[in-house]
């Protein structure tokens, strides 16, 4: 069976820095992908982030290119988010998602797994 542990979320003031991760148990980590979506209240679901574990390529959001970074860790079977500069419009609950095969769209329905959210919340 497949998991998805996501953490590290919290609350941070504009222009503080955030890393969420997430754990996998069960899942092959290998020529796959994960990615992290976000929902902010009464907005719709977005995609912030892909990687793909078996080539390390990346894709972001505009809205938060240059801000946020991507990260697998093969040994830990762990993806991490490094977010920097945060911006209230960044607030929201942060979903980890995973795929088996390489999958670089932002699209929900597309993946395979999904785990819990995480809160993030910045204001001042």
């Amino acid at each position: 069976e497949v998991q998805l542990q996501a953490s590290g979320g919290g609350s941070v003031q504009p222009g503080g820095s955030l890393t969420l991760s997430c754990a996998t148990s069960g899942f092959n980590f290998d020529d796959d992908s994960m990615a992290w979506f976000r929902q902010a209240p009464g907005k719709e679901r977005e995609g912030v982030a892909i990687i793909g574990i078996g080539d390390s390529s990346t894709y972001y959001h505009y809205s938060v290119e240059g801000r946020f970074t991507i990260t697998s860790d093969d040994a830990k079977k762990t993806v991490h988010l490094q977010m920097n500069s945060l911006k209230p419009e960044d607030t929201g609950v942060y979903y980890c998602v995973a795929k088996f095969g390489l999958n670089y769209d932002f699209n929900w329905d597309h993946y395979d797994y999904w785990g819990q959210g995480t809160q993030v919340t910045v204001s001042s």
